[in-house]
C-alpha cells in the first residue's frame, strides 16, 4: 500500500474499512482529528470548506460542524452545506477514537432519514508514519449502499489527501 492510497473493503455487508498510510508520527495524525483549528484546514472534500466547527473533545463531548461547497466549478453543489454531529463515546490518546456520526441540520438536530455510523478511528504508530484505520458501521447493508451511492468513498479520499497536505506544512 502506498502513502497516498486508500484502502478500503467491506466486511460482511454493513461495516466498511479504510485504510491509509500518513508520513507523519502518530501524536500529529491524532491531533489533526482532535483540534478545531487544524480539522477546519483539511475536513472535507476538494472544493468545501468548514465554517462551523465546535469540538467537546472528550468521552460524551461533541463536535458539530458543517461542511459548505466553496467551488463554483462544483456546479449544483456551490453553496450547498452539509451538517453534522459527531458524539464521542471513547477516546484513547493517542491511539482511538470511537464515535458516533450523524447527519443533522443546523441546530444539531438528528436527520433520521440519512445513515448514522458508529466509528471506530485507529491510529497506528510506524515510528516516522501512521497507519490510519477508519471501521464504520452501519445498521444495515442498505444504509452502507446508501452512504456509497451519495459518493463518500471519493469524499474520503479527498479529505483524506487534503491532511496528507496539511501534515507536510506542519511536519
Amino acid at each position: 500500500m502506498s502513502n497516498n492510497e486508500l484502502n478500503s473493503r467491506v466486511e460482511g455487508d454493513k461495516v466498511l474499512v479504510l485504510e491509509r498510510v500518513f508520513d507523519a508520527p502518530c501524536d500529529l495524525v491524532f491531533n489533526m482529528f482532535k483540534e478545531p483549528e487544524h480539522l477546519k484546514v483539511w475536513w472535507g472534500p476538494i472544493g468545501w470548506e468548514l465554517p462551523v466547527c465546535h469540538i467537546d473533545f472528550r468521552p460524551g463531548g461533541m463536535w458539530h460542524f458543517c461542511m459548505k461547497c466553496t467551488d463554483r466549478d462544483q456546479g449544483e453543489y456551490y453553496g450547498m452545506e452539509s451538517w453534522g454531529k459527531v458524539i464521542y463515546n471513547d477516546i484513547i490518546e493517542p491511539e482511538t477514537i470511537i464515535y458516533t456520526d450523524y447527519f443533522t441540520d443546523a441546530d444539531g438536530n438528528i436527520d433520521e432519514t440519512m445513515p448514522a455510523a458508529e466509528i471506530t478511528l485507529k491510529f497506528i504508530d510506524l515510528g516516522d508514519q501512521t497507519k490510519l484505520v477508519n471501521r464504520a458501521e452501519y445498521v444495515s447493508a442498505e444504509e452502507l449502499k446508501k452512504v456509497m451511492d451519495m459518493g463518500m468513498l471519493q469524499g474520503i479520499s479527498e479529505t483524506w489527501n487534503r491532511l496528507e497536505e496539511q501534515l507536510k506544512q506542519l511536519k
